[in-house]
């Protein structure tokens, strides 16, 4: 091993020599890097490998190329790269070759080193990295993706991207995205032979000799690709996301209307096409040189466009009347409501029109419950606090036991200071499923500590722990604890403590908050410290080793015992377990030698 390490190092002599003679490098430099490159030379060479080691080794080089650049810039000195980058970008890829062939399902280690080709413009050796690594990971289409791209976009290759592309869809023929980026990708090609036949034109050459093909350049290629691409992904989505792409380049209209035709064929009765129809309205007719029109006239036009939107989303709610359907008619009068104008007119049509969809869905009891919680915010904004009231109650009657539809209706009760909330909240529970009904004790609690008396809060602290699921009612400790140190100090804290510190379950936060409660006291008293510690590693010394080293900490301090110190530490060894003992004795040793 000795041997080889020995001679890479003697065929680093020449660059290195080359570095010193131009000046980029001193003789000491060269020294250093010398023992630096042997040092990471026999971490590599070793019988267990690490991954670690190698990739030390990539940054270390990557360091030395980005120095000697800044060197080169510094002096102005542009020679001699072919004996000192080209062979350190060499040794670069064999070490990234080594590392890959060890460490063959590390896809994010191949990533680096395509990451590194790109940076130094390595077409050819990315090429072969590409190779490998599909070959090896082919059934993940975002690196097919990645490697056509690059072979369309970099090495101007569309037909290297295309081969990609039909290779790929034959591991995945089903996957929306690989028909998506080729798609793109032959719409881009057919841009690009029309971009070179009107330049070739503007110049008078003779085009019959590159045979550009009419079926290519009107986009027929990317047809073909569509046609197959419903044959295998069915959905309205995935033909909208083509749909999308097509309207990025100007010669697709057949194309757009093709697409567009076959989803209302196919598709009448979803949303999202019926969407697409109403807001392709905002697109249509637009009047010429707009800038030169004034500000009332814009503003009518962008009036009658909506107007042509809600007719289409009408005629939708009407031949499709779902929750789905009119989520998307009210998702768009609510885009176009907060969008900015300067016309009070529109301004007022917007929200006349938005008002009556809220009202129309709702009296059609097809209004999705997040468009409810958006009506009431709106009716509060408009100050129509009766109102918002009316259908925050219309909203829990129908979706009774879904918590935020209450949580809503709770908030604006309590925001109001409204009569009957303690009713209110019984009905909640009523409604709400036990394991979903957190949200709401954590209102009424919070509600009750600026309302009621600290007898009743009590209760109703005592009360939420009995009703609430045992992974709930470890918050519920934690705010009862805090409150209690709120209006009671620590006496009364320490009370609550008492008195919980047998209700299992617990968390971690419990028993540091009631630690930090006594070092805030000016009497702080160690030993109801090390109580507090104790119960917490009875719950959880077995996987926490932070909660041992502030064990120790504490002991270390002023009013600890020092030499308590050793039996915690080997009570923590004895409970740990795995990575976190290892973990533990790390940040012990740091701790005693003061670097923690």
């Amino acid at each position: 091993m000795a041997e080889r390490i020995e001679q890479r190092i003697e065929d680093r002599i020449p660059e290195l020599e080359q570095l010193e003679r131009v000046g980029l490098f001193t003789r000491k430099e060269i020294k250093a890097v010398i023992k630096k490159t042997s040092a990471l030379e026999y971490k590599i060479q070793r019988r267990a490998l690490h991954k670690k080691d190698f990739i030390s080794y990539i940054q270390y080089e990557i360091n030395l190329l980005e120095l000697i650049k800044k060197r080169r810039a510094r002096i102005g000195y542009s020679f001699k790269k072919d004996e000192i980058e080209y062979s350190i970008v060499q040794r670069i890829h064999g070490i990234f070759k080594r590392a890959t062939t060890k460490w063959k399902d590390d896809v994010q280690l191949w990533l680096s080193h395509v990451a590194f080709c790109k940076k130094w413009n390595r077409k050819i050796q990315l090429s072969k990295v590409f190779s490998s690594l599909l070959a090896l990971h082919p059934n993940k289409p975002a690196l097919w993706i990645m490697a056509a791209k690059w072979e369309m976009e970099n090495r101007l290759s569309s037909e290297n991207a295309r081969q990609l592309f039909l290779r790929a869809l034959r591991f995945h023929p089903e996957c929306p995205k690989l028909y998506q980026e080729y798609f793109r990708m032959e719409l881009m090609h057919a841009e690009k032979q029309r971009t070179e036949k009107k330049v070739f034109e503007k110049a008078n050459m003779d085009l019959s000799e590159f045979n550009y093909s009419e079926d290519i350049l009107n986009g027929e290629m990317a047809r073909i690709v569509w046609r197959e691409a419903i044959q295998k992904v069915k959905g309205a989505e995935f033909q909208l996301t083509l749909l999308s792409i097509a309207k990025l380049f100007d010669f697709t209209q057949e194309l757009q209307k093709g697409i567009l035709d076959n989803l209302q064929a196919e598709y009448s009765k979803d949303p999202l096409v019926w969407d697409y129809m109403a807001r392709r309205e905002l697109e249509l007719d637009s009047l010429p040189s707009k800038e030169d029109l004034p500000k009332r006239s814009k503003a009518l036009e962008v009036a009658h466009k909506e107007e042509r939107c809600c007719r289409v989303f009408e005629e939708a709610v009407a031949a499709l009347p779902t929750e789905d359907m009119w989520k998307c008619y009210v998702t768009f009068c609510l885009e176009r409501f907060n969008r900015k104008t300067n016309c009070e007119e529109l301004r007022r049509k917007r929200l006349e029109r938005l008002l009556g969809v809220f009202s129309q869905a709702h009296e059609s009891q097809l209004l999705p419950a997040s468009s409810y919680k958006q009506w009431v915010q709106l009716l509060l904004e408009l100050n129509l606090q009766e109102k918002a009231e009316e259908m925050a109650a219309a909203a829990t009657q129908r979706f009774s036991q879904l918590v935020e539809i209450w949580e809503m209706r709770l908030q604006l009760l309590i925001k109001r200071n409204c009569d009957g909330l303690a009713s209110c909240f019984q009905e909640a529970f009523r409604a709400v499923k036990d394991k979903d009904s957190l949200p709401i004790w954590i209102l009424w609690v919070d509600w009750s500590e600026t309302m009621n008396s600290k007898t009743e809060t009590e209760a109703l602290y005592q009360k939420s722990l009995l009703a609430t699921l045992p992974a709930d009612s470890v918050t519920m400790k934690e705010k009862y604890l805090e409150w209690a140190y709120r209006i009671g100090g620590y006496k009364k804290a320490r009370k609550v403590f008492i008195s919980l510190h047998e209700s299992r379950p617990f968390s971690l936060d419990f028993f540091k908050k009631m630690i930090q409660m006594e070092k805030e006291q000016e009497s702080c008293k160690m030993v109801n410290i090390r109580e507090y510690y104790e119960r917490a590693l009875r719950e959880f010394g077995a996987t926490e080793p932070d909660l041992w080293l502030a064990y120790i900490r504490e002991e270390l301090s002023s009013q600890g015992k020092p030499e308590n110190c050793g039996s915690i530490y080997w009570r923590a060894m004895k409970m740990l377990q795995g990575e976190q003992v290892e973990e533990f004795v790390s940040n012990y040793t740091l701790l005693q030698t003061g670097h923690l």
